[in-house]
């Protein structure tokens, strides 16, 4: 009875991820379809939560959800957890517990999943940072800036607005979870990818093509000719691209659901197979320098951008 309460507060229609209710155009019904099932596999997740805490059963439902679009779900359960623990005072521990425990696998789409509640209950990301990854809180700000351009195209879109609250690094985070949300609103159509990012002012470009890299080699969807016409389409930005597919591979690898799309992915983009990224990922994060002018997380992009434009020997 508790999980049906919870469902029926805080749950949200199937019919929120469809290109229909979005508005989003479709240029192709098999990537639709695709995109669509990845909305449907992270609300699977996130009814999960609110339907039951006991991480069995939890992990049960998640498990469950094809290995592929797993991140998705988890994701999701990031989503409720981090819900339910702003709402419930006395209880605010679950979505550490998950993050320490059964969810580590997915730490990077868990992250990603608390931007979706900060973005619904309109607060600050930073009033999570505390008990996040300190690396990877961006990621957090990431989510948001998704949110935001699935949610609300055309005021993040269309109309290029940057949020209320959100200042200096911050800003990047959001524009390469903003990029991200460009696959999905444009139906992984690049030309419309491109005209969409060549739109913002210059200074924004580079951390939103970051974005369409990372969900083109994650959520995947496009054929090896797309993902060709991407890589030239980036120009001068391949090397975010290259990175945001980096970041794609490194997050699949470590929850053990690499895929063909994000190998095909890297071996187009990066020029290296999807293990290989992930190892990319791992040789640039070791001795990360403390924040300072750039956070860590920054100075990890960079150098994963240096990597593969040197083209590294592994």
């Amino acid at each position: 009875m508790v999980g049906q309460l919870r469902k029926l507060i805080f749950g949200i229609s199937l019919s929120e991820v469809t290109f229909a209710e979005r508005g989003f155009q479709e240029w192709n019904a098999s990537t639709r379809e695709r995109l669509e099932s990845i909305g449907r596999s992270f609300l699977r997740g996130y009814h999960a939560v609110l339907e039951s805490e006991e991480y069995g059963r939890l992990l049960s439902l998640l498990n469950a959800v094809e290995p592929e679009f797993q991140g998705f779900a988890y994701e999701g359960a990031a989503m409720a957890q981090a819900v339910l623990d702003h709402v419930t005072p006395w209880k605010k521990n679950r979505l550490a517990g998950f993050l320490n425990g059964p969810g580590a696998a997915h730490v990077y789409m868990l992250h990603i999943g608390v931007g979706w509640a900060v973005a619904r209950l309109k607060l600050s990301p930073e009033s999570h940072f505390a008990y996040l990854d300190p690396l990877l809180r961006w990621l957090v700000v990431d989510g948001l800036g998704f949110h935001e351009g699935y949610f609300n195209p055309g005021f993040y879109i269309e109309r290029r607005e940057r949020p209320v609250g959100i200042s200096g690094y911050a800003t990047n985070a959001f524009d390469q979870g903003l990029g991200r949300s460009l696959w999905f609103v444009h139906c992984a159509e690049v030309g419309h990818i491109k005209a969409t990012v060549d739109s913002f002012a210059p200074s924004r470009q580079a951390d939103l093509w970051s974005g369409v890299g990372l969900a083109c080699a994650y959520a995947g969807s496009a054929d090896r000719q797309a993902i060709l016409d991407l890589r030239e389409a980036s120009g001068f930005f391949l090397s975010y691209v290259a990175q945001g597919a980096v970041f794609a591979a490194k997050a699949r690898q470590r929850a053990g659901n690499l895929s063909t799309q994000t190998n095909l992915a890297c071996e187009i983009l990066c020029g290296l197979s999807a293990s290989s990224a992930a190892q990319v990922a791992d040789l640039t994060i070791t001795d990360l320098p403390p924040d300072g002018d750039l956070p860590q997380y920054e100075v990890w992009r960079g150098r994963i951008r240096r990597w593969v434009n040197e083209k590294h020997p592994l």
